[in-house]
């Protein structure tokens, strides 16, 4: 008897334990239940409040038009481009072709990618014009951050693919074609190019901005670069501040050490008058005189006729240099603005204007000879003076 009621206790007591545990569930869904609610009402009443407040908008990008870039330009002729674009058509083209590996890109879900094509006149005509990036963002139908960003990929672009194929130094044929261009076309034998600087205007960096302050009065950088008789860049160096000497920058750079080294050039000469004559290359007095570095005398006042007449035929030849640094700040003229980009990025640039100016002399692209395309080398940027240009010029 004692064991049938222990069991029918048990019993009732599991039971009452069960029903409770039920409840308590019931508790907790309904609370949760409660939560949820609470938690769905909060959300629209803040979607309402920011419905209220909010700026109704119609699309989620700005509409530009892109009518210029796909009907206009298609339409231009050969004079337009290259008074544009610095080159032909065809030149153009063939840019395009070589740098699509690196400028191409895909199309997304929403967005649909700039052509290989508008990418390149972006560079060209930012290199042209040195024009702001608002000015191209409305001309080109695209944002001011993809000009920043084009002008950026495009420069790095050519001086990567490029730059190694047009800027270098003669060697076999293509010296000997140099030194008889230089000995046929300006009078001065045994000459494989001539050598000079050129400051470049920059913004400089907060650090050390008085290091880029040049004679001239104001903040630059040098390139030092060595031209064939056409006109077109062979060795360049670049990056050096305003303040350092052309010599100095000479003596640091790599043409320098190779032709200490004596395997700048064959080890060939010519008999001239007597004397066996090496090749060499042409400097102004700025430069040293070494065995591979001819400058002229020394202007004392006392020179013989035949010093007077090798000075005229070494000035002839080493103007190459000069004319070269006019016809790429003609063609380029961001160059002869401050160059509005960061000073680690100068050096893509000027390199990359190097390289385009090689190509648009071997090419054969015109180029204006328009006064106002660019001042003589050296000429502080802004606004000068037409008088005083010459001036400085004959005295350069």
């Amino acid at each position: 008897m004692d064991a049938h009621a222990n069991k029918i206790i048990q019993c009732f007591a599991f039971h009452t334990i069960l029903k409770s545990q039920q409840k308590n569930q019931q508790n907790i869904g309904l609370v949760r239940r409660r939560k949820k609610r609470r938690a769905l009402v909060a959300a629209w009443a803040n979607l309402a409040m920011i419905a209220a407040t909010s700026v109704q908008r119609e699309v989620w990008m700005r509409q530009r038009t892109q009518d210029w870039w796909d009907r206009v330009v298609g339409t231009w002729g050969q004079e337009l481009w290259v008074s544009n674009f610095r080159m032909r058509r065809e030149t153009f083209e063939m840019l395009c072709v070589r740098l699509s590996p690196m400028l191409s890109y895909e199309d997304t879900t929403f967005h649909q990618a700039i052509s290989v094509q508008k990418r390149v006149g972006v560079g060209l005509w930012w290199l042209a014009t040195g024009a702001g990036y608002r000015t191209l963002a409305h001309l080109f139908g695209i944002s001011d951050a993809s000009v920043c960003l084009i002008v950026r990929e495009f420069c790095h672009a050519v001086r990567n693919e490029m730059m190694r194929e047009y800027i270098k130094l003669p060697e076999g044929e293509e010296l000997q074609t140099v030194l008889l261009g230089f000995k046929n076309r300006w009078g001065f034998p045994q000459c494989a190019g001539a050598i000079d600087g050129s400051h470049i205007p920059v913004i400089a960096s907060p650090e050390n901005h008085a290091d880029y302050f040049n004679r001239k009065g104001w903040h630059s950088v040098i390139l030092q670069a060595v031209v064939d008789h056409k006109y077109c860049f062979t060795n360049i160096n670049i990056g050096w501040p305003g303040s350092v000497h052309d010599s100095r920058v000479l003596r640091n750079s790599v043409i320098y050490e190779k032709a200490e080294r004596g395997v700048l050039f064959p080890n060939t000469t010519e008999e001239i008058q007597g004397t066996q004559v090496p090749i060499m290359l042409l400097g102004d007095p700025a430069y040293p005189l070494r065995s591979w570095l001819m400058k002229g005398y020394p202007e004392t006042g006392n020179l013989t006729d035949h010093q007077r007449h090798f000075n005229k035929r070494l000035s002839r030849a080493r103007m190459t240099v000069e004319c070269a640094f006019v016809r790429l700040k003609g063609r380029w003229r961001c160059l002869s603005k401050r160059l509005d980009v960061n000073i680690s990025l100068v050096p893509t640039v000027i390199s990359t204007c190097c390289t385009l100016h090689n190509i648009c002399e071997k090419h054969n692209e015109a180029y204006s000879e328009d006064p106002s395309a660019a001042g003589p080398p050296d000429v502080p940027p802004g606004d000068v003076d037409p008088s005083k240009t010459r001036k400085n010029y004959k005295m350069t």
